[in-house]
């Protein structure tokens, strides 16, 4: 599909200069009635719509804030997303949300381009690294935070935790608990925590004089049914681990369900420490021991730099990276590492 003209190729195929071709168009000052027939004429063969509604939201000033996420059905987006809608309803703005795998998908290109003109901002939680909408935002002028992204350096407000910070606390308390045999579910590469999660789980074990088990790290794709198969790929180790760090709470919460599934008990004989402190974490059983992120500070936080960017008055400059501290939350699902004798170990069921 062609894609539209812009105003510049019909003033350039009508002979007329920019501005000429926009007031012919637009009805606006002067034009002679021979130079309006030709730049409606190469407007026709060029098919050449001008975007009326988004202009006039642009000179009036739009008071809608878009939310571009990857991956709505995530609790974490959920969280952000409620967060940023109350925060935007209080500032007397309006938020539309759009949902897509990838914001460069040819199904999405022309959704994506039609909806941000529309917005006075955006906020982009957890984007892709590999999304090459990203060039196109730090290239342009429009009000952009991103939340939670540390795959890269970028030219625009970012909003995060302190990732290798909080993974170290998780490490910390699972090795303070007798743990040496830790395993670790990684999410995906895309936003960059996960990575930084896991170069502080490798830290800590280096640290602590631990080796480096390449089987005890798996991949859960940040999803319940990918932290369950990941830890029935762990169960199933001549030698499995006796704590598991799983790089959020929803594959964390699959982990438990693995674990239960195997027969065995949490923390009785696997524990069990997620990342993010989502509201249904305190609700599972056992309750989840994990890292809190404070989605509500951060989320409002990113709408508050938003704000300012689109009123011109942020005092960061572009590229400023604003973090938050991350807290360890215990609850009951890790506890001291099983000593030999207390009943039969993970490794000789899961290996029956």
């Amino acid at each position: 599909m062609r894609k539209p003209s812009k105003l510049i190729e019909v003033a350039r195929l009508a002979g007329v200069a920019h501005i000429t071709a926009s007031r012919a168009i637009r009805g606006e000052g002067y034009v002679s009635e021979d130079t309006r027939a030709r730049v409606m004429e190469a407007a026709a063969q060029l098919n050449y719509t001008p975007d009326i509604v988004a202009r006039r939201m642009r000179t009036k000033g739009s008071r809608l804030i878009g939310i571009f996420v990857h991956n709505i059905g995530s609790l974490f987006i959920h969280e952000i997303t409620k967060v940023i809608s109350e925060k935007a309803d209080a500032l007397g703005y309006d938020i539309l949300v759009f949902n897509a795998e990838r914001f460069e998908g040819a199904d999405r290109v022309g959704t994506r381009d039609m909806l941000a003109k529309f917005c006075a901002g955006l906020i982009l939680p957890m984007p892709s690294m590999d999304d090459s909408y990203l060039s196109e935002l730090e290239q342009r002028q429009q009000a952009c935070v991103f939340l939670n992204f540390d795959a890269r350096p970028v030219k625009l407000p970012v909003v995060a935790l302190e990732n290798r910070k909080g993974a170290l606390m998780a490490m910390q308390h699972l090795l303070s608990l007798g743990h040496r045999r830790i395993a670790f579910i990684a999410g995906t590469k895309y936003t960059g925590q996960s990575a930084e999660r896991e170069a502080a789980y490798v830290e800590a074990l280096v640290a602590a004089g631990l080796e480096v088990d390449p089987k005890l790290i798996v991949h859960g794709a940040f999803i319940q049914t990918g932290g369950f198969a990941a830890t029935e790929q762990l169960l199933d180790l001549p030698q499995p681990p006796t704590a598991i760090f799983a790089a959020n709470d929803e594959m964390a919460m699959g982990a438990i369900d693995a674990i239960r599934a195997r027969g065995f008990r949490v923390p009785h004989d696997l524990s069990v420490i997620g990342f993010d402190d989502l509201p249904t974490a305190r609700h599972v059983h056992p309750p989840l021991t994990t890292i809190k992120q404070p989605i509500a500070e951060m989320s409002a936080r990113a709408m508050t730099e938003l704000i300012a960017l689109i009123e011109g008055k942020s005092r960061h400059a572009p590229g400023t990276r604003i973090l938050f501290a991350p807290e360890l939350v215990v609850r009951q699902s890790t506890g001291p590492v099983k000593t030999k004798g207390e009943g039969e170990s993970a490794s000789s069921t899961a290996v029956a």
